[in-house]
């Protein structure tokens, strides 16, 4: 058994192994339940951070998750980052920033750790507080969002955008699962409403919400100022003449701004800077090789970038990487004054110093089952059920995880066609492992691509997936709803005399 409270404050870095990767939501809920701080999980890859994100709130639905991507753009690109994980970004260096009294988990990747960002001062000044009642000019509060990324549209479809339109104002802000539509009267906002992109319909009245910047680069007096100075006196009095300069002069965004951030904002932080007293960071598995992987990534593009580099307008002028990105040395002390602890699929041999046992296993694999089914015909329930069998002789808590309660109640139904006995659906993982208890199959809805199997003191468990059984989600397909509605909504707001755009003939009115 762990003892998390120990764990949390640890005053090494610690190996924990026998930490299967289907275990690892389960041990980051306990942890940051357990921790005096918030809880870190650094992920080798985006997928490994998506896959705690989507599960670890099923283990401890107190627990706030906060969730900071990597740009989803390559170093030194002529892309920006898109849109989406620019809001996710600020929103999630928001959440480190204020105070909360919840148990928290920060997830987070390699690649976002590497990089550095803004303050936490700048993200607590940027913040501001906007409720009906509150004054403020329409004209001026749009220009406002444009100055801090967001971009104009007739309508409000992605994080990011936002649309004048009379009287209202539509935006979607950083942090918000929904748009919210501002009504004035004269400057004052008189209501604030939440709505469905996609439908454009209200979803819910809302008492005020906390608008923050949707893109790291902001252009305002001061900025520009500081870009305009940074950009001479890197690169000398010939870069006047390069459409970067020349955009950022007259206010105006480029693709690919961002990669000059350190310009814009001189003196950023790093997401350690964020983390507080009483952290906990947890490292996975593969993310000490992709750190690696990342930092020569980083410099072959620098790399690449300056061999090209020419006096001719329009070049591609890159930054130092230390400017922008955490050096090898950097980051390994990061890691060291943090005390980053590592999970590991592997067991260790007994007495090893520094190590905590978390007692995990793999799950049954059925390929050698589903194999035979693809030649043979037979079916791979069968032998789930012969594998339910085993563990109930065992004395083993089983229960099996579904990506989704449509799912969830048809494999409740398969199994009953194959003949296992005793099963019930829980509302919750407290539920599934309350029925695990007394001997039943417990079937609930937890977002695992594979499970494991643990000692525990009420009884060792068993967990285990529905792409642990089937190699695949128990799913059915159904058409992109969202997306016609949002078409067809959009499709409804054109007038005759609008322009649009042809794919085969192009601009017609």
């Amino acid at each position: 058994m762990i003892d998390f409270r120990a764990l949390a404050s640890a005053r090494e870095a610690l190996t924990l192994a026998g930490c299967v990767a289907g275990y690892q939501p389960w041990l980051m809920a306990d942890l940051a339940r357990a921790a005096t701080g918030r809880a870190v999980f650094i992920a080798a890859d985006d997928a490994s951070a998506r896959a705690m994100v989507d599960a670890v709130g099923y283990f401890a639905p107190e627990v706030e998750t906060v969730y900071f991507p990597a740009w989803d753009c390559l170093p030194y690109d002529r892309a920006s980052p898109s849109m989406r994980v620019s809001s996710d970004r600020l929103a999630a260096l928001a959440a480190l920033a204020a105070p909360t009294t919840r148990a928290q988990l920060l997830v987070t990747t390699v690649n976002a750790a590497l990089q550095r960002t803004l303050r936490p001062a700048r993200i607590a000044a940027l913040t501001a507080d906007i409720k009906p009642g509150a004054r403020i000019d329409r004209d001026k509060l749009a220009a406002m969002l444009t100055a801090n990324g967001f971009v104009r549209t007739d309508t409000v479809f992605e994080a990011g955008e936002y649309a004048v339109r009379g009287g209202l104002l539509d935006l979607f802000p950083a942090g918000e699962t929904h748009a919210l539509r501002l009504d004035f009267f004269g400057d004052e906002i008189e209501t604030v409403r939440r709505f469905d992109p996609a439908t454009q319909r209200t979803v819910e009245t809302a008492a005020g919400f906390v608008l923050l910047p949707v893109n790291e680069v902001l252009l305002d007096d001061t900025t520009v100022k500081a870009f305009r100075a940074g950009y001479l006196r890197e690169f000398g009095a010939t870069a006047t003449g390069d459409p970067l300069y020349e955009a950022i002069s007259d206010g105006r965004r480029l693709a690919g701004m961002e990669h000059w951030l350190p310009l814009f904002e001189p003196g950023l932080a790093t997401l350690f800077d964020y983390l507080g007293d009483g952290a906990v960071v947890v490292r996975e598995a593969g993310a000490d090789k992709a750190a690696d992987d990342r930092l020569e990534a980083i410099a072959d593009y620098h790399d690449n970038r300056t061999a090209a580099l020419s006096n001719k307008k329009g070049s591609y002028r890159p930054l130092p990487i230390d400017a922008l990105y955490l050096g090898r040395n950097e980051w390994t002390a990061l890691l060291a004054g943090a005390k980053a602890h590592l999970t590991s699929p592997f067991n260790v041999p007994d007495g090893t110093r520094r190590t905590i046992d978390c007692e995990t296993t793999p799950p049954r694999d059925f390929t050698p089952e589903r194999t035979a089914q693809n030649l043979s015909g037979s079916n791979v329930y069968d032998a789930v059920k012969a594998h339910i069998d085993d563990l109930r002789a065992a004395k083993r808590r089983i229960v099996l995880a579904s990506y989704s309660n449509g799912s969830r109640d048809r494999l409740n139904g398969l199994l009953g066609d194959h003949g296992v006995t005793r099963v019930a659906t829980a509302a919750s993982w407290q539920e599934a492992l309350g029925l695990a208890a007394d001997g039943i199959v417990a079937l609930t809805v937890v977002p695992l691509e594979h499970g494991f199997s643990k000692r525990e003191s009420g009884g060792d468990i068993a967990v285990l997936t529905e792409q642990d059984m089937l190699g695949d989600r128990l799913v059915r397909r159904r058409r992109n709803a969202k997306k016609a509605d949002a078409f067809m909504a959009e499709l409804a707001m054109l007038s005759p005399g609008d322009l649009l755009v042809h794919k085969d003939h192009g601009i017609g009115r």
